[in-house]
């Protein structure tokens, strides 16, 4: 009888397979990617070109001190990235308060009801609009799974193109739905694309769906329902915390060279970093802010140079008296999406946080502005105070958060995901999961990059011997 076969590894040495590597951002994906490539035992330099981490996470202190978000807000335990990093750090959640009474807006007549109202009201549209999301996303997190399968049946791929094209309201068009009700699903959606709905491409709405069960219910729950104690600063401070490596703020990438082997960033005030790998994480908006050699490839430029559907922002108002409100008008007017937030006894206020569609729409500091804004649904509230962050106009974002044109779903965005250099993309607008609108596509793709690159960065491998 053989004896058996003995097999040795020789342990892998730290010191041989140490990398340097510089990561663009240090947003959420930014801090991820370099919390796990630091892990993995390499050398991490982290560039950021505002004079804070976050990136579109924001909390800051605004109408009269009050800690409020400027980017993301929301976060959910049905979104795997950001909860495990919400228990990793011991943060807690609180929801958002429940609402008395909604507004909604069509051909110039205000209607109202209760928040149970409106949720019934949109219910049917929302269906519609979901239709074919179960076929399309069997497996959510793999977004274009229908598109890769060569068993995807033929009808079932032309559908899932053709849902590419035109615009997410166009199915509401067929006679079946009423004026009142296209207005409404174009305040719903005129908010959550921070865009034109003319434009919106179809498969964005229902790949949201297939995150959220294929309810609407659900949908809303995971995107404006609940909210960290500490705000969204508690989070990336606290991974930030995690962090051993270099920060440095202030500090833009203006330039990007990568090769199969090697990379090298140029910054602003001229100074040439060279490294073995290079993390870029910044917004689809501000990518064209950095020259790279050699070029990216077509797609990516095209959707560099067309950009997202984002062209809209978040503002948050502080009115007069305690008014529990949810509000929608459609794209058009200033504000698509108004709800109550923050009930302020001890001042007799309330604080409302709104989105729009068209940036250039509002002015987010401006009283005038905003009580224009809300006078749209009749509803007697005074504006007291008002601000936000102007994320369009923010050259180092260029974007609120990254929703997709008609044609954006099924090219562009992926083409992000190469690895044929020592270049490599993260941040949430790229994500395969929640794509662009919260934090925990940041954290996925931080997660997924970096540890496809660990492994590419792998030289030394065990041995073995008989």
């Amino acid at each position: 009888m053989s004896s058996p076969t003995s097999v040795t590894h020789t342990p892998r040495s730290v010191d041989s397979d140490r990398r340097k590597v510089i990561v663009v951002g240090a947003g959420f994906a930014g801090l991820t990617a370099t919390r796990e490539l630091e892990n993995a035992g390499h050398d991490v330099t982290v560039f950021e070109a505002r004079d804070r981490i976050g990136g579109r996470a924001w909390t800051n202190s605004l109408l009269g001190g009050h800690q409020l978000e400027m980017g993301a807000t929301w976060v959910h335990w049905m979104q795997p990235f950001v909860w495990t990093e919400i228990t990793r750090y011991d943060q807690k959640i609180y929801p958002s308060p429940d609402i008395d009474h909604a507004y909604w807006v069509s051909e110039g007549t205000v209607h109202s009801g209760t928040e149970h109202d409106l949720d019934v009201a949109l219910s049917a549209i929302q269906e519609k609009i979901f239709e074919g999301s179960r076929d399309f996303f069997p497996f959510p997190h793999e977004p274009l799974k229908v598109l890769e399968d060569p068993n995807t049946p033929d009808e079932l791929r032309e559908r899932f193109l053709a849902a590419d094209r035109g615009s997410v309201l166009d199915c509401l068009r067929n006679g079946e739905f009423t004026q009142e009700q296209i207005d409404l699903a174009d305040s719903y959606w005129s908010a959550g694309y921070q865009g034109s709905t003319a434009t919106a491409s179809p498969l964005m709405a229902k790949h949201w769906a297939s995150l959220s069960d294929h309810r609407s219910s659900l949908m809303d729950e995971q995107t404006l329902r609940f909210k960290l104690v500490d705000g969204m600063r508690g989070l990336y401070e606290a991974l930030a915390a995690d962090i051993r490596s270099t920060i440095a703020l202030n500090t833009a990438v203006t330039r990007v060279e990568h090769g199969p082997t090697t990379s090298s960033v140029t910054l602003s005030d001229g100074t040439v970093v060279t490294a073995d790998a290079v993390v870029v994480t910044v917004p689809i908006g501000a990518l064209k802010n950095i020259t790279f050699s050699p070029p990216l490839g077509a797609e990516q430029q095209t959707l560099i140079r067309d950009g997202s559907n984002s062209t809209g922002f978040k503002i948050w108002i502080k009115v007069a008296g305690h008014h529990s409100v949810i509000a929608g008008a459609p794209g058009e007017h200033p504000i698509s999406l108004l709800r109550s937030e923050y009930f302020l006894e001890d001042e007799d206020a309330t604080i409302l946080v709104g989105f729009g569609s068209d940036h250039t729409a509002i002015d987010l500091d401006d009283m005038t502005s905003a009580q224009k804004a809300l006078d749209v649904w009749n509803t007697g509230m005074q504006v007291l105070d008002c601000g936000g962050h102007d994320w369009a106009a923010d050259e180092w974002s260029g974007q609120t958060w990254a929703t997709l044109r008609s044609g954006q779903f099924t090219q562009g965005w992926k083409s992000f995901h190469g690895n044929e250099t020592r270049l490599r993309f993260a941040g949430a607008d790229i994500a395969r999961g929640w794509n662009g609108v919260v934090v925990d596509g940041a954290i996925e793709t931080g997660i997924t990059t970096a540890r496809t690159l660990i492994a590419d960065l792998k030289k030394v491998e065990p041995s073995s011997g008989g």
